[in-house]
């Protein structure tokens, strides 16, 4: 059964000595806020590691699976074409819409547009049907919903769990390395070098950030997709293990460092989320004008007493809030 209560969650995770989400669009350096020096880590990136957690402790679930209940597939994954995984829904169901042809190329005297004969796959009763299907054998699409109408269409679906951007507690400083290979990748190279063999390269880290990112449970949207009591556990499991298991010489040493859960006793809710979270305060516990290079630096407490591993408190009437980690 789908879930019957919202929840909203506080998600703090520490980086040291690495980059937590490179942006591509800036030489991969750690994403910062430009005007206060804060680090980010965008949601994106969150899920991606929610994703693979996922993937790896629910692949013997699916060597031999029930014939439509693989329930833990991975929509979104590395070198996935998604419109082939719309074609196993319609494929699955038996359903044979019309094929879809692809768009007519663009030219420098004409622009790129859909072919006259070009259309999307399946009736909008079809499309509702492999909707379903996706739902019920993805858990990323029933967790954080996904567009599934290009191309082969398989419609769109709200996701129940939905994640800000990680913001770092105190502003980042962000360090470039260099770095040497003791190798060259062709033989032109190492002639040019006369024998040297050396490629030099650049890495950069954070020294240390604590981020702390928000994310919302919606009982409603898990009743359209059937996100359920199963998935909402293997939701807090990934959550606390992802970092575990999504080590890598870039990213340095990453690990969550407390998940707190706010559980309303209603599908509507109990309390307004951001009130909740402004009570939860991430703050220094050791001098302000020293660096910070540990978790140790800092306390976390709600309605300024700490909450041990574990331990539930009301938060209002009709909330409760659990320490997860």
């Amino acid at each position: 059964m789908p879930i019957a209560r919202r929840y909203d969650f506080v998600l703090l995770f520490d980086v040291k000595d690495g980059n937590p989400n490179g942006d591509p669009d800036a030489g991969n350096l750690p994403r910062i806020d430009a005007e206060t020096g804060h680090g980010l880590v965008t949601d994106v990136s969150l899920k991606r590691k929610v994703r693979n957690f996922v993937a790896i402790t629910k692949e013997q679930d699916q060597r031999d699976p029930v014939e439509g209940e693989q329930r833990f597939e991975i929509y979104v994954r590395e070198k996935a074409i998604l419109n082939l995984q719309h074609q196993r829904a319609y494929s699955a169901l038996k359903l044979d819409p019309p094929e879809v042809e692809e768009a007519e190329p663009a030219t420098l005297e004409q622009p790129r547009k859909k072919s006259a004969k070009a259309a999307r796959k399946g009736s909008g009763e079809e499309v509702e049907k492999a909707r379903a299907w996706m739902c019920q054998n993805f858990f990323d699409v029933r967790t954080f919903g996904a567009v599934m109408g290009l191309g082969v269409n398989a419609g769109q679906v709200r996701g129940p769990v939905q994640l800000t951007f990680g913001r770092s507690v105190d502003p980042v400083v962000a360090l470039e390395h260099s770095i040497t290979r003791m190798a060259v990748a062709t033989e032109a190279e190492a002639e040019k070098q006369q024998g040297d063999n050396r490629t030099m390269g650049r890495k950069h880290t954070v020294p240390y950030g604590l981020y702390r990112a928000h994310g919302f449970v919606s009982a409603f949207l898990a009743r359209q997709t059937g996100f359920d009591e199963t998935d909402l556990a293997l939701l807090w499991q990934a959550l606390e293990n992802m970092f575990e298991h999504d080590r890598s010489a870039a990213r340095g040493q990453m690990c969550t460092r407390g998940l707190y859960v706010f559980e309303h006793e209603s599908e509507l809710g109990n309390a307004h989320a951001h009130a909740l979270f402004d009570r939860l305060v991430v703050g220094r516990a050791t001098d302000g004008a020293t660096p910070v290079r540990d978790f140790s630096a800092y306390k976390v407490t709600f309605d300024g007493r700490p909450l041990a591993m574990g331990e539930s408190t009301a938060a209002a009437p009709g909330v409760t809030l659990t320490r997860r980690c």
